[in-house]
């Protein structure tokens, strides 16, 4: 039972590379029943591709990616990279789009690449040799902000790459997909 005195905050986990054509398949509902039996509330899941939107009592985001990364492996039998935001943050995120302001960008080739951690001082100088032709990004503490014009399954600075030169988890999510997700929190 709940204590009714504690702080509970809606989170956003984003979970990297389920359900897209590889052996890392998880149906929706038993994704669901691994965050509930963590004592999560109110979850949610957006597509099949792992988001979920849950209630929780407020803890750090790390914490929370760590119990739902040893859930996932204990249930499913594989690790799956987990980065959590609260809806909080998320907002800030989606506030703070340098991309959506500027004339000429196409909201359709947006995407935000989530970070378990922050980026370093010389991540934009070892990120910038991957961006081709007219991609632009842009790094605001533990997101990238993509603009890929001629699609992200085009780009070099996808998921693994960034692993590589920064050091961390990272997963990405196209524009629609956070705004949704950010919607769905706010219900």
């Amino acid at each position: 039972m709940r204590n009714p005195h504690q702080t509970v905050d809606v989170f956003i986990a984003l979970l990297r590379g389920i359900n897209l054509g590889g052996h890392k398949t998880i149906r929706m509902e038993q994704l669901r029943a691994c965050f509930e039996g963590l004592g999560f509330r109110k979850v949610r899941t957006y597509v099949q591709s792992g988001n979920v939107v849950f209630e929780a009592q407020k803890e750090l985001t790390t914490r929370l990616s760590e119990k739902i990364g040893k859930c996932i492996l204990s249930e499913f039998g594989f690790p799956v990279s987990t980065v959590v935001r609260s809806a909080q943050e998320m907002e800030q995120v989606v506030r703070g789009n340098p991309f959506v302001k500027q004339r000429g960008i196409d909201t359709s080739k947006l995407h935000i690449t989530f970070l378990s951690g922050p980026a370093p001082k010389a991540a934009a100088r070892e990120l910038a040799p991957l961006a081709a032709d007219l991609e632009q990004f842009h790094l605001k503490d533990r997101e990238i902000y993509l603009y890929c014009p001629n699609g992200y399954g085009r780009t070099k600075l996808s998921n693994n790459a960034i692993e590589k030169k920064l050091g961390f988890e990272a997963t990405t999510r196209n524009w629609k997909s956070v705004n949704a997700l950010l919607a769905l929190a706010r219900e």
